[in-house]
């Protein structure tokens, strides 16, 4: 990995892209430093330094922000808006046909259905940000906080509006950075900043656990908690990169004098084909029982059995509830990205088949069989690998988010090997060698 990003700055081209890849990230960085207009910074410093890392309810949230959410700065709202967007536009494609058929149409109709996620996203993002203002003038963003209700200065509608309306032009320069890093440098734009955001809290993290621990000044609770990090490293590359290969024939046909086809080559399925999606939406649903509680303020039977199961992470009932759902949305998100049928028709359309197997519904039938059997080892990997940080702080004793989370570990190996895989094959473009030298 070194090794490429050191080729990649002795090339011009890529050296101009990493580059300006870096400008962006050193702007997307300092905007998550800015405080929004009408915001009382030495109140929410006060209470950022009596929280301690404990972040609650808002804890995913904020780690995709890299921390701003709880800041409440200009990128307060982070990539959230734009992924919970994509996320819906894909759902709602299998569900609302006038989308299916624009996703048919090849580049014309993806980027009309990118214009829909983007309109989106500003509107998720006036919601989110009505939200946060609510919740940072209610004092409920920080509970233990004396001053956590003196955050914002004034509660007119016209400072809540400038308030709003800074957030969500926060998010359209997120989109904006994000699609030029597509656009003119490295990797994936959005990704990217989703890296950044996370790595950023990973140090403060680290240095927490070693100011918390107890055993030889912290140092062997900071080493126990990298070994473990690099553990899982290892784990999420192994079965990110783990896919079942099955293989496809295309059968020789001839069309004047030319022979077209007679070529083998695979369908891959991933082990992990539904990517970090499942444990994102198995942490929006448990969210969900906790605010109502929190908004609410009831006292009734409903909201204490809530507060006692659904609030603190190391409950069972919470840890069960987290991997079954992980392990569902896991395979409802494959069969919803993953159409065996339309695969299968497109291979007898083109001439192609499966060894053994014979072409139309039997293809169809043999996929979805494959694919539920790879499905499984897939989501219980997940449903593993998210549990590790509740494991970890019920083990430690810990006060705050473990920083090897689940979630954060798989967005940060998925984006660098993605990344490292443009950088080589722009290099292999760049550098190639054949067998004459």
């Amino acid at each position: 990995m070194l090794t490429a990003f050191a080729r990649a700055f002795k090339t011009p081209d890529l050296r101009k892209k990493l580059l300006f890849t870096l400008g962006i990230i050193v702007l997307f960085r300092l905007g998550q430093h800015i405080p929004i207009p009408g915001i009382d910074y030495k109140n929410v410093q006060t209470c950022m330094d009596l929280a301690k890392g404990q972040q609650g309810l808002f804890g995913l949230v904020n780690m995709f922000s890299g921390g701003a959410l709880l800041q409440i700065t200009i990128f307060a709202l982070g990539i959230m808006p734009y992924i919970t967007a994509s996320i819906i536009l894909q759902l709602l494609t299998v569900v609302i046909p006038r989308l299916e058929a624009l996703k048919k149409e090849g580049q014309a109709g993806q980027s009309k259905i990118t214009q829909y996620t983007r309109y989106l996203t500003i509107a998720l993002a006036i919601l989110q940000g009505t939200g946060l203002v609510a919740t940072a003038r209610s004092g409920s963003l920080f509970q233990s906080c004396p001053v956590g209700g003196q955050i914002v200065r004034d509660d007119s509608i016209f400072t809540t509006a400038v308030m709003v309306i800074t957030m969500t032009a926060g998010t359209a320069l997120i989109m904006w950075l994000g699609e030029l890093v597509t656009d003119r440098g490295i990797g994936n734009g959005m990704s990217i900043l989703m890296f950044v955001s996370i790595a950023a809290g990973f140090p403060s993290a680290m240095w927490s656990i070693k100011q918390q621990g107890k055993i030889m000044g912290g140092w062997l609770e900071f080493g126990l908690v990298i070994l473990c990090g690099l553990a899982m490293v290892g784990l999420v590359v192994f079965v990110e990169q783990a896919q079942r290969r099955i293989p496809v024939q295309y059968a020789k046909r001839m069309i004047g004098r030319r022979s077209y086809g007679g070529t083998s080559t695979y369908i891959p399925m991933k082990v992990n084909q539904a990517g970090v999606i499942p444990v994102i939406f198995a942490s929006s649903l448990l969210y969900i029982p906790a605010l109502i509680v929190q908004f609410s303020n009831s006292k009734a039977g409903w909201a204490t059995w809530i507060s006692q199961n659904f609030v603190k992470g190391d409950h069972p009932i919470y840890i069960a509830t987290y991997f079954l759902l992980i392990v569902f949305f896991a395979f409802f998100y494959v069969a919803i990205s993953f159409n065996p049928e339309e695969v299968a028709d497109n291979m007898k359309k083109y001439g192609g088949f499966i060894p053994g197997i014979r072409a139309g519904r039997p293809t169809a039938e043999y996929l979805s069989y494959v694919l539920n059997r790879i499905t499984w080892p897939g989501a219980l990997y997940l449903g593993l690998i998210a549990l590790v940080p509740t494991v970890a702080l019920v083990t430690l004793n810990a006060n705050q988010n473990f920083p090897f989370g689940g979630t954060s570990i798989l967005i940060i190996v998925g984006v660098g090997l993605e990344t490292v895989k443009q950088i080589e094959s722009q290099l292999q473009q760049r550098h190639y060698e054949g067998f004459l030298r």
